[in-house]
């Protein structure tokens, strides 16, 4: 049996389909590290992490931003199931840095019924995408 030529990527949160296309290769965030993606590529299974999610179709590159869920890898296809994703186009930048400096001020001015883990993944939603969303302007 023939290598498929591509991958077929599909990215969705309980909300909405974000992406459905025919990709090169793609780089997924996962929990235990960032894995890429080619066609042919052997079946597995993971969780994701806060991270960015970038794929590849002939010359350009894409990026979205993604927090937690898993990836189900076929040999020609890619199944993201996220909680939240977003493609850098989609950022809201001043919203993306507002809670940035939220997360930031709780870190910094801890409370003693403060939730720090869940302070720490606000600030890493927050810088992801803010770099997944000044990748969409490096491109531009």
């Amino acid at each position: 049996m023939p290598l498929p030529e591509h991958l077929t990527l599909e990215i969705v949160t309980p909300e909405r389909s974000v992406v459905s296309v025919q990709v090169d290769e793609a780089q997924v965030p996962g929990a235990d590290g960032s894995f890429g993606v080619l066609p042919g590529h052997t079946p597995l299974l993971a969780t994701l992490q806060v991270g960015e999610l970038w794929y590849r179709i002939g010359q350009e590159t894409c990026f979205v931003a993604v927090s937690f869920g898993f990836a189900e890898v076929l040999p020609d296809r890619v199944t993201i199931l996220a909680q939240i994703a977003e493609s850098a186009e989609e950022i809201d930048v001043t919203r993306a840095e507002t809670a940035e400096k939220r997360a930031q001020d709780r870190l910094v001015r801890p409370m003693s019924d403060m939730d720090f883990e869940r302070a720490r993944l606000a600030m890493l939603k927050s810088l992801i995408r803010l770099q997944v969303a000044s990748r969409a302007r490096t491109r531009g």
